[in-house]
């Protein structure tokens, strides 16, 4: 239809109409003059709603089920953080008891030599300060810790304090080539000198080249003068190993220490000697073998049927 003055005034003839049908449908309610018409309306036009309903109605729902989907989906992902944060939680707290049971077990070690102790915890190790065995602990000058304390932990003996800033300081380990600490042997008092040798069991040279020693004996730190760098007392290790003596003035032991060097964690720095030498009674009780039980059979002999003794009769 082309845009003409008649067409237009058509258009509103008829939206008239349609604005006073709706008037008198709305007044009539159920009595309403058009009703009729409407049921017709709904009986032509019904099936073909219907039809629509029924092609677009998947689709709607295909569409629900998308926003439904992306709500699960989002929920989801909600659940995987929190799951991740409650395992990160729970992880941080088996690093806080283990921790604590570190720290326990160094006390009871400080308690029973009477050493004075600061605690700290390994925040790095030496790979950035060359090929040494170190550690790198969180306490320093500020804290009271100088150069040449004794480093321990809850097993035995870690080490010795060599460099000190403000803050952190750095400890040479026992395992260091470099290191030597004077030792002294659990019930005999043979002495003599530790060295390390890296992730192998240390090397001692005891003084007395005839001392007697066996296997599963113990050793303990002798002490230095002025206990600088090492107070007595500390469990130092477990012989594995006795090189046959040969005459020598020295006899050559290898013990394998009580500290795990490669899982240090929590130490302490020893800031107040012993005032008297604890001797042995640091080194941890020994275990108590278990008996074997022995069990003793005895053969009764049985006497033979009838049929085989008239036989051999």
């Amino acid at each position: 239809m082309r845009d003409t003055r008649e067409s237009r005034l058509l258009l509103v003839l008829l939206i008239a109409i349609a604005f006073a049908l709706i008037t008198v449908d709305i007044r009539g309610g159920e009595d309403s003059p058009v009703d009729g018409a409407r049921q017709a309306a709904a009986t032509v036009f019904g099936p073909i709603e219907n039809g629509v309903s029924g092609v677009v109605g998947p689709v709607g729902n295909a569409v629900s089920a998308v926003r439904d989907s992306g709500d699960r989906h989002d929920r989801l992902a909600e659940l995987e953080r929190e799951n991740t944060a409650l395992k990160a939680e729970l992880g941080s707290d088996d690093r806080d008891r283990s921790r604590l049971k570190q720290l326990d077990k160094m006390l009871k070690i400080a308690g029973q030599g009477q050493y004075g102790i600061k605690g700290a915890q390994v925040i790095a190790i030496g790979a950035a300060q060359g090929f040494s065995w170190t550690i790198t602990i969180d306490v320093g000058a500020d804290d009271g810790i100088e150069r040449d304390m004794t480093v321990l932990n809850g097993d035995g003996l870690v080490g010795r304090v060599t460099t000190v800033g403000p803050n952190t300081a750095t400890v040479l380990l026992a395992s260091d080539p470099d290191f030597t600490v004077g030792t002294r042997m659990e019930a005999t008092d043979e002495l003599g000198f530790a060295s390390g040798q890296g992730d192998r069991p240390l090397r001692v040279e005891l003084l007395n080249g005839k001392a007697e020693v066996k296997k599963g004996d113990r050793l303990v730190t002798f002490g230095s003068q002025a206990d600088k760098p090492f107070v007595p007392g500390v469990p130092v290790g477990v012989v594995s190993r006795v090189d046959p003596s040969g005459g020598d003035l020295t006899r050559t032991l290898y013990v394998t220490p009580f500290v795990g060097f490669s899982k240090l964690d929590v130490v302490g720095v020893v800031v107040q000697a012993p005032k008297k030498d604890p001797r042995d009674t640091v080194l941890p009780k020994k275990s108590e073998p278990t008996p074997t039980p022995t069990v003793t059979v005895t053969v009764t002999p049985s006497a033979p049927a009838d049929g085989q003794y008239q036989q051999e009769q």
